[in-house]
C-alpha cells in the first residue's frame, strides 16, 4: 500500500468545548489539491462497551431512554473513558460495575471501531466479559436512568435479527461475537 497523503490544515478554530463534546471547524486542502473551506471535526474521549455474559450464559443488557431517537432502547453496557481510567479495559470494568452491579469474570478485547472516522476523533473499545456475576448495587450517575436485563442467547439473536439494537457501536460487536461463535 502506498504512503498515505495528508490533508493540509490552513485554519483551525474551536466552536464548542465541553468535557463530552468539542467541535472544531477547519479550512483544509485535500491531498489532490481541492480546498474544503469548512470541515467540522467532533472531538470525543475514547468510548467502551462490553458484551457481558453471566456464568449461566445470560447476556447483561441495559435499557435506557435515548433522547436523540426519543425512545428507550436495549443496549450493551457502555460509557466514556475517564481521565483517571488506566486503560480502556479499566473503563469498561468500571462502567459495567457502575451501570449494572456486575463484575469479575474473564475479559478480552473483541474489537475497536469508530463511530464515524470522517468526523469523530475517538475510538470505541469493545470487550467481552464472560462469567460475570453480581458484585454490588448499581452506582448510577445523576444523568443515568436505566434498568438491567438478563437476556438469553436466543433473545439477543432475536434483537439483532429484528433490527432492535439501534446503537451501531453495540450492534457491530454483537454481530461479530455471534458470527465468531457460530450463534446465528
Amino acid at each position: 500500500m502506498s504512503e498515505e497523503k495528508k490533508v493540509k490544515v490552513l485554519q483551525s478554530e474551536y466552536l464548542f468545548n465541553r468535557p463530552w463534546l468539542t467541535v472544531r471547524r477547519e479550512s483544509i486542502v485535500l491531498p489532490n489539491g481541492n480546498p474544503v473551506p469548512e470541515y467540522y471535526v467532533l472531538e470525543y474521549p475514547e468510548w467502551v462497551n462490553t458484551i457481558a455474559i453471566t456464568r449461566d450464559r445470560k447476556f447483561v443488557f441495559i435499557r435506557q431512554y435515548r433522547h436523540g431517537l426519543g425512545c428507550a432502547l436495549m443496549e450493551l453496557c457502555a460509557g466514556v473513558c475517564d481521565p483517571e481510567d488506566a486503560s480502556p479495559l479499566a473503563a469498561a470494568r468500571r462502567e459495567l460495575l457502575e451501570e449494572t452491579g456486575y463484575g469479575r469474570g474473564t475479559w478480552r478485547e473483541l474489537m475497536t471501531v469508530s463511530a464515524n472516522p470522517s468526523t469523530h476523533t475517538n475510538l470505541t473499545h469493545c470487550f467481552v466479559a464472560e462469567d460475570v456475576e453480581p458484585v454490588s448495587e448499581q452506582h448510577l450517575e445523576a444523568t443515568e436512568d436505566l434498568t438491567v436485563h438478563l437476556l438469553s442467547q436466543d433473545e439477543v439473536r432475536d434483537l439483532l435479527l429484528t433490527d432492535r439494537v439501534k446503537q451501531a457501536l453495540h450492534a457491530a460487536p454483537l454481530w461479530r461475537y455471534f458470527a465468531e461463535n457460530r450463534l446465528l
